[in-house]
C-alpha cells in the first residue's frame, strides 16, 4: 500500500530517477498501492509533503489504446506497465487475509518478474529479457513482492534473493528511497520493513553503518518543536531546505513500520490513543521507535476526526475530496499499533462510502486494500457491511484454487508446495495405512487358524 503515483510522474521519475527524490507510490490503476497511496512527492517538480494519487490518464485506456492484452495470470485488466508486480502481490496479500489460496499461475507471474539481482521492477513484459537501466528494481515492488510471496509461502529462494538485494541498497541512514540511491523517504522504509517483518527478519537489527530502519524514520517526524496540530506526524521527505512537512499518507505508512508489521499485521490487544507529550525544553530529539508510532497514531487520529473519519486528497485537481485509499491505509496503521477502536471508525466510514470509490468496483490493488484494511481490524476479510470484497478481487483475475471453507484443487500450499506433493503424499499415507490393515488381517487369520 502506500504506493501510488501518476502515469505523468512515473514516465519523468524513471528518466530523470538517479538525480531527484524518488517518487512515493506505484502508477497506474491502483497503486498507490495499498488501495496504495503511496505518499510523497509523485512528481520530482511537486511541492514536498505532497502526494499524487491521480492519474493525468487511466491505465485501462492506456491498455486499450496500445491493444495490449494483460496477462491471464495477473489481477487487474488495465496496462501493468507501472503497477503489475505491486497490484498482483497486494491481490495475493488479500487472498491470504481471506482464507483463500492463490492459483499456482498467479502466484508463479510474480515469481517470474523478479530480475536476477533479486530486485523487482513494476512490470516485466518479458519476464525472460534482463532487467536494465529501463527497468530499474525498486524497493516498493521488491518489498510488496517479499510480503505477498511470504505470505503464499513455499518462496523461500525468491524472498531471500529479493531479501538480499533490498540490503544491499539499503541508505546510510537506515532507510530506503523508491529508487536505490535517492534520499530515504517514510513510504519506501515502510515497505521494506514490512517485507522484512514478513520474512521473519528484525528490521531493527538490519542496519548500515550503525543505522536502522527506525533511525531513518523518526529523523521525519515532526516533535514538538512543530506546530501543534502537526506534532507526531511524519513527512514523506525533507524538502531541499531540510525543512519536514506534514503527510498524511508518510505518517500511516511510518506508523505501520513502527509497529513492525507490514500489511499483514498481528493483532494487538486494544489501548487508547496517547497523544505526543510535550513540556518546556522539548524539541528536536528524535523518539523512540514505539513512541514514534503512538504520537503518529495521535495525530493520524486527530486528523480523520476533523475531517469525518476520513483522509483527503492533496493532489490537484481532487485536493479537498476523500482519499479512499489512504484512508484505508490510515485504518492498517491504527490497527496495527493496537487502536482498533480507532480504526473501526475510518473503516465504517469506507463500508459507507464504498460505492462512491470508483475504482472499489474492479481494482484489485483497491479492492484489495480495504479486505487488508477489514482485516487489521480482525474482520472477515472478504466482506465488508454486506460487500463481498473477495468476489470482486476473484473477478479481476484468475480463480484461487481454494476459497475460504472448500476443498484445494491444486494451488500453491504453503508447506509442501503445490497440490502435485499433497496428491503424493496422500497416496503413500493410504498405501502405508492399506498395508498395516493387510497385515492386521493376515495376524488375525494365521491367530485364528492356530498357526
Amino acid at each position: 500500500m502506500f504506493l501510488r503515483r501518476s502515469i505523468t510522474a512515473v514516465t519523468a521519475a524513471t528518466a530523470i530517477c538517479a538525480v531527484t527524490a524518488p517518487v512515493a507510490s506505484a502508477a497506474g490503476s491502483a497503486p498507490r498501492a495499498s488501495g496504495t497511496s503511496l505518499a510523497g512527492p509523485a512528481n520530482p517538480a511537486a511541492a514536498p509533503g505532497t502526494s499524487i494519487s491521480v492519474t493525468s490518464r487511466s491505465a485501462a485506456s492506456d491498455a486499450a489504446a496500445s491493444g495490449k492484452k494483460t496477462p491471464k495470470a495477473l489481477y487487474g485488466k488495465a496496462d501493468p506497465k507501472y503497477d503489475g508486480v505491486w497490484r498482483q502481490s497486494m491481490a495475493l496479500l488479500a487472498l491470504d487475509a481471506a482464507g483463500a489460496e492463490p492459483a499456482r499461475a498467479a502466484v508463479d507471474w510474480l515469481t517470474s518478474q523478479q530480475c536476477d539481482d533479486g530486485s523487482f521492477t513494476a512490470y516485466r513484459a518479458e519476464p525472460g529479457a534482463a532487467c536494465d537501466e529501463k527497468t530499474p528494481g525498486d524497493t516498493n515492488a521488491t518489498g510488496a513482492a517479499v510480503q505477498a510471496l511470504a505470505a503464499v509461502g513455499s518462496q523461500d529462494a525468491t524472498v531471500r534473493k529479493a531479501l538480499a538485494w533490498l540490503r544491499s541498497v539499503q541508505n546510510k541512514d537506515g532507510g530506503w528511497s523508491y529508487n536505490p540511491g535517492g534520499p530515504s523517504d517514510a513510504n519506501s522504509v515502510s515497505v521494506v520493513v514490512g517485507a522484512l517483518s514478513a520474512a521473519g527478519k528484525a528490521p531493527e537489527k538490519v542496519t548500515k553503518d550503525g543505522k536502522s530502519p527506525y533511525d531513518a524514520l523518526t529523523s521525519l517526524q515532526l516533535g514538538c518543536d512543530a506546530k501543534a496540530a502537526e506534532r507526531g506526524a511524519f513527512a514523506y521527505q525533507p524538502d531541499k531546505d531540510g525543512k519536514l512537512a506534514a503527510n498524511d499518507d508518510a505518517t500511516a505508512a511510518a506508523v505501520l513500520a513502527g509497529t513492525g508489521s507490514g500489511l499483514l499485521p498481528e493483532r494487538k490487544p486494544d489501548r487508547p490513543v496517547e497523544p505526543l507529550k510535550c513540556g518546556k525544553g522539548d524539541g528536536g530529539k528524535p523518539l523512540a521507535r514505539d513512541e514514534a508510532a503512538d504520537a503518529g497514531a495521535a495525530h493520524l487520529t486527530s486528523v480523520l476526526e476533523k475531517n469525518g473519519d476520513h483522509l483527503l486528497a492533496v493532489t490537484p485537481g481532487a485536493k479537498g475530496t476523500p482519499d479512499y485509499a489512504n484512508t484505508a491505509d490510515a485504518v492498517i496503521a491504527l490497527a496495527a499499533a493496537g487502536h482498533r477502536a480507532e480504526a473501526r471508525k475510518p473503516l465504517n466510514w469506507l463500508a459507507e462510502k464504498l460505492d462512491s470509490w470508483d475504482k472499489a468496483e474492479s481494482d484489485p490493488a483497491a479492492v484489495a486494500g480495504v479486505m487488508l484494511a477489514v482485516h487489521a481490524t480482525g474482520g472477515d476479510a472478504s466482506t465488508l457491511k454486506g460487500t463481498k470484497l473477495l468476489d470482486r478481487l476473484v473477478a479481476t483475475g484468475p480463480e484461487p484454487a481454494r476459497m475460504p471453507d472448500e476443498k484445494a484443487t491444486g494451488g500453491m500450499t504453503k508447506k509442501e508446495g503445490g497440490g502435485s506433493d499433497v496428491l503424493r503424499w496422500s497416496l503413500l499415507g493410504a498405501g502405508l495405512a492399506a498395508g498395516v490393515g493387510v497385515g492386521f488381517l493376515i495376524s488375525a487369520r494365521r491367530k485364528r487358524q492356530g498357526l
